[in-house]
């Protein structure tokens, strides 16, 4: 019977409570699953709120002092918080009234300092939130007794530096957040007794060097930030005792190298951060197993290369920034060969020239690729013949080289667009008559002269009179002003011989030798065509008559009618025309060599000139001795 009347009362107590709390709730607050006073200008804890209140939160009020009573009408109150109030000072004993506080929260206020132990009363203290204040110290007894406390803010607040035995006795604590502070250096033994600690946050500070051992007690620890600080250096081996760290932070620091063995022992680490770190190299063995990595970053930094093995060990990684490295020139061949689940890959605004052709032949999850702002001239036949799932690929602001080797790409923008969408801004840079075109608009009937022979010298002849059947031997020999002679010999069955010959000043000689016989007679134009390449010597000749399309070879078109194609050749052609013989030839697209003989011969030009007004002035003195004697003469004589 008793305990049906004490189920009964409980009853009635739970419908009741809420009534009562409603009915004695302060004018302005809202009372609900907690006490919100927000925006009330209180001086103070208000003392009519209901006695069985449990949880009160007071924001933008006028408290400034939370005094030794503040509580003492709160005997049930669980969860204090008070945000964005000018509290500046807190009695040493406000908490004392108040012992079963399991939830503490002072943000945003003008408090600078705390009294020693003022949070001890509270044994049951779990969560201690001491964030955006003007703390500037803490004393080292702060939070003495809160053995049970697992999470303790201390973020954006002044200090500069912690007692080595501040923690000691919080051996709960699950999450430690000190940063946006000032610190520059902390113990090497001030986190030895969070032993079981998951989450440590030391970002957005001054520190320069993180002691050898700081972490060595952290064994549960699984994510650690400590981005956004001036650590030019790491001890050898630091992080290997954190065996369960799924998130490291390490970018935003002065980072120039990083020891061997560094991420070694890390096997269950999800995501690494090194970005924005001035490196200059980075070791051969630097990554250990890591298979459940799925982000990793490595951008903004000083890299010329990357070892080819950097990746090996991140088989689970899914996205990787190598992005915005402006000295990063090279990739290896093997850089991606374990990413078989990369899906996302960022290269952009480095400083790539070039990429092997099976740089990305592994990537088979590849959905998005990203090569824009780089110094790419043009990409290798079938690079993206593996990548079967590629959905984009961006390419804009590259250095295109709209040549015969751009051929394969602009084939392949063409037949997948929908993959590139910035291609109508992929354009080329080079050669001139190609420029600001876009890559796609390229089509293959452009590109037919790359498959022809190129020549490497180029003759026509242009007679009236027959020719014949009856064989000939000609030589020909051209030298040029710019340092290049050429000598071309044409030779069949012949039982007579014409040479003819045309000479200028030359340094170096390039011969080319091809033999051709004339099938038929005819009154038309004809034209003898001697060519010759790198690997071969292709002869052939053939009467042109005034209709292309009746033009015919056995083996080899030439690539023009009435035109010469010099691909990747010399910048500069001359010819001349010496016994109805065309002889041309070039000069070397070398800039220096080009500058030298453009600067001898401005000298010659120069020269030539002072010696004529030299030889003009000196007629001129000779004219007036000449007159002064003759004058001198008469004058005598007469």
């Amino acid at each position: 019977m008793g305990s049906y009347f004490r189920g009964s009362f409980w009853l009635i107590l739970l419908f009741i409570l809420p009534f009562t709390c409603t009915l004695n709730c302060p004018s302005g607050c809202t009372c609900k699953l907690f006490i919100d006073c927000s925006g009330l200008h209180f001086k103070d804890v208000p003392r009519e709120l209901p006695l069985n209140t449990t949880k009160l939160l007071l924001s933008h009020t006028n408290i400034r002092v939370l005094n030794e009573y503040s509580f003492s009408f709160l005997p049930q109150l669980t969860r204090f918080s008070l945000t964005d109030s000018p509290l500046n000072s807190i009695h040493p004993r406000a908490f004392q009234s108040a012992v079963d506080l399991m939830s503490i929260r002072l943000a945003s206020t003008d408090i600078s300092t705390l009294p020693a132990r003022v949070f001890s009363p509270l044994p049951g203290l779990l969560q201690l939130i001491l964030d955006d204040n003007q703390l500037e110290t803490i004393a080292p007894d702060m939070f003495e007794g809160l053995f049970r406390l697992q999470q303790l803010i201390l973020r954006q607040n002044l200090l500069k530096s912690l007692a080595s035995d501040i923690f000691d006795g919080l051996t709960n604590l699950r999450s430690l957040d000190l940063g946006r502070n000032f610190i520059k250096k902390l113990p090497s033994t001030i986190f030895h007794s969070l032993t079981k600690l998951n989450q440590l946050s030391l970002d957005y500070n001054e520190l320069e060097v993180l002691e050898p051992g700081i972490f060595d007690r952290l064994v549960a620890l699984e994510d650690l930030r400590v981005n956004k600080n001036q650590i030019s250096s790491l001890p050898p081996r630091l992080f290997w005792p954190l065996r369960n760290l799924k998130i490291l932070f390490l970018s935003y620091n002065q980072l120039q190298t990083i020891p061997e063995e560094s991420f070694y022992f890390m096997p269950v680490l999800q995501t690494l951060t090194l970005h924005k770190n001035p490196l200059l190299s980075l070791p051969d063995q630097l990554m250990g197993h890591m298979p459940y990595i799925g982000n990793f970053a490595l951008y903004g930094t000083n890299l010329t290369t990357v070892p080819g093995n950097l990746f090996t060990n991140m088989s689970g990684l899914q996205i990787l920034h190598l992005k915005f490295n402006d000295q990063l020139k090279e990739l290896p061949s093997d850089l991606f060969c374990c990413l078989q689940n990369l899906q996302v890959l960022s290269l952009e605004a480095n400083d790539l020239h070039h990429l092997h052709p099976h740089l990305f032949s592994n990537l088979s999850s590849l959905m998005k690729l990203y090569l824009q702002e780089n110094k790419l001239k043009t990409l290798p036949e079938d690079i993206f013949l593996s990548n079967k799932g590629l959905q984009r690929v961006f390419l804009t602001n590259n250095s295109w080289d709209c040549n015969c080797s751009i051929r394969s790409l602009s084939k392949w923008i063409r037949e997948n667009e929908r993959v590139v969408p910035d291609s109508n801004n992929t354009l080329c840079r080079s050669p001139m008559h190609h420029v600001n075109r876009i890559l796609g608009s390229l089509h293959d009937k452009e590109f037919f002269f790359c498959d022809a022979t190129t020549p490497s010298y180029f003759r026509t002849t242009l007679k009236s009179q027959p020719l014949t059947s009856t064989a000939r031997t000609t030589t020909s020999t051209a030298a040029t002003t710019a340092a290049s002679t050429t000598t071309s010999t044409a030779t069949s069955t012949a039982a007579s011989t014409t040479t003819s010959t045309a000479a200028s000043t030359a340094t170096s000689t390039a011969t080319s030798t091809a033999t051709s016989t004339a099938t038929s007679t005819t009154t038309d134009r004809h034209i003898i065509t001697t060519f010759t390449t790198a690997t071969s010597t292709l002869p052939f000749s053939e009467e042109f008559p005034r209709s292309k399309k009746a033009f015919k070879t056995a083996d080899v078109s030439p690539p023009f009618y009435d035109k010469m194609v010099f691909e990747k050749g010399s910048d500069f052609v001359h010819h001349n025309i010496h016994n109805s013989w065309v002889y041309v030839w070039s000069l070397p697209s070398d800039t220096v060599l080009a500058g030298i003989l453009m600067f001898s011969h401005i000298i010659l030009v120069a020269t030539g000139v002072s010696l004529i007004l030299a030889a003009m002035y000196g007629l001129y003195r000779l004219d007036n001795v000449v007159y002064e004697l003759q004058a001198e003469c008469a004058k005598t004589c007469g």
